[in-house]
């Protein structure tokens, strides 16, 4: 079912895929002849699978192992680890993966009932499982299909769910599962015990997950990684291949765009606390309107311009401005997959400048809400989540989370 999270509102408004080319909102209608630029804000973070994988220990018969991982609402969690006494079988959820939360953004958490499958990969004949099965066995030339209760050569096996269990608890203000595999196939037909495993979250655009089937399709052939695992316990290959295809990738929500005189950027003060004007609401949700409000009100702000759109990864959006030799530019834009960070320029611009200033980007946390995972955040607002509210000053976003340069996620230019 498609969910609908913030940025499905603006959908309608984008020019086409490639780029989202959006005239902004000017404080005056009637603006008088002048120089008149154009900033480009554009989005190049590039789109990966998973905002977060990694992999869990081996699991002997009646004991566990735990790994933790960040997610919100409408994400899911894939994990496989190999049925060991067996050729090729491995334990996986349904494509898509463990639902987390429930519609109303409630998380999952407990045992989680039928979290996995019994999966035959298909690569090599089927021999009765126990501890004597040979490895590798006799190759075939087979496809993914589910085990249920009987593999192709008739032996037979338990549910998944009475071998392989899965638990859950969530921690809310870091919007962080720890998710605990029990080996309950101790004493039972089917013993076996648990090859280490590779696990993946999916990161989200559009309300869509990224990827929808992250290790294997139902009756298709599997991938070399997956084989590995199933067939041998090797984690690296899978591992080292999700890791390839994750990472964080944002939205740029909102953006302002500021002509003023004087000494002080009228958005925000580095170190200073939000002087709530209305920029933790576009740090928050990408709505420049508050902070339009007020700004107008300021006498050194000569011009102020919004945009309220969307850039996804690879798209952009613009805004043309008025400006004279003697007066100074600033802008803010969100970064949408957070609880309250947004790109601003750092030192102070020239309203004539032309030419690109990334580098003279920063990205800043506007520290009215409490910060989680870019991307993988449930009170972020992308997600439909409720504000942490913090009180700190206005900083530069640390190295907390593996954010990329700003460079990676954004180009700005003035032309």
């Amino acid at each position: 079912m498609k969910k609908k999270y913030f940025f499905s509102a603006f959908a309608a408004v984008l020019l086409f895929a490639g780029a989202a080319f959006t005239s902004c909102d000017d404080d005056d209608d009637n603006p008088a002849p002048g120089t008149r630029p154009t900033i480009k804000f554009e989005n190049v973070i590039p789109t990966k699978n998973y905002v977060q994988s990694g992999s869990f220990a081996a699991v002997a018969p009646g004991a566990t192992t735990s790994f933790t991982f960040h997610a919100a609402k409408g994400q899911r969690l894939m994990l496989a680890a190999m049925y060991s006494y067996s050729n090729d079988l491995f334990f996986a959820p349904e494509n898509p993966g463990i639902e987390l939360f429930n519609d109303s953004g409630v998380p999952n958490t407990g045992i989680i009932a039928d979290a996995v499958k019994l999966w035959d990969n298909g690569t090599r004949v089927n021999e009765q499982p126990g501890p004597g099965v040979n490895h590798p066995g006799v190759a075939q030339a087979g496809v993914v299909t589910e085990v249920k209760g009987t593999d192709a050569a008739g032996h037979t096996y338990l549910a998944a769910s009475s071998l392989f269990q899965v638990s859950l608890t969530f921690d809310a203000a870091q919007s962080l599962f720890t998710c605990t595999i029990s080996n309950i196939s101790n004493g039972t037909a089917n013993e076996t015990p648990f090859s280490g495993g590779v696990f993946v979250v999916s990161n989200l655009l559009d309300g869509k997950l990224v990827m929808d089937k992250p290790f294997f399709s139902v009756d298709q052939k599997s991938g070399t990684e997956l084989t590995k695992l199933a067939e041998d316990g090797n984690v690296e290959p899978l591992k080292s291949l999700v890791a390839d295809q994750t990472g964080i990738v944002t939205t740029l929500h909102g953006a302002i765009v500021v002509v003023y005189t004087g000494n002080t950027n009228p958005i925000y003060q580095l170190g200073q606390k939000d002087a709530q004007l209305g920029l933790a609401a576009l740090a928050q949700r990408g709505d420049p309107a508050q902070l339009k409000a007020s700004l107008e009100k300021v006498p050194q702000v000569r011009k102020i311009y919004t945009l309220t759109d969307t850039a996804q990864p690879g798209e952009s959006m613009e805004c043309t401005y008025e400006a004279a030799a003697n007066e100074k530019v600033a802008f803010a834009t969100m970064f949408g997959y957070s609880n309250d960070w947004f790109f601003a320029n750092g030192p102070e611009l020239n309203a004539l400048t032309k030419g690109e200033v990334t580098s003279k980007t920063v990205l800043l946390d506007d520290g009215t809400a409490v910060s989680q995972y870019p991307g993988a955040g449930n009170a972020q607002f992308i997600f439909g989540g409720t504000v942490m509210p913090e009180d700190k000053a206005i900083s530069a976003v640390g190295d907390t989370y593996p954010v990329p340069a700003v460079d990676g996620i954004v180009k700005i230019t003035i032309y």
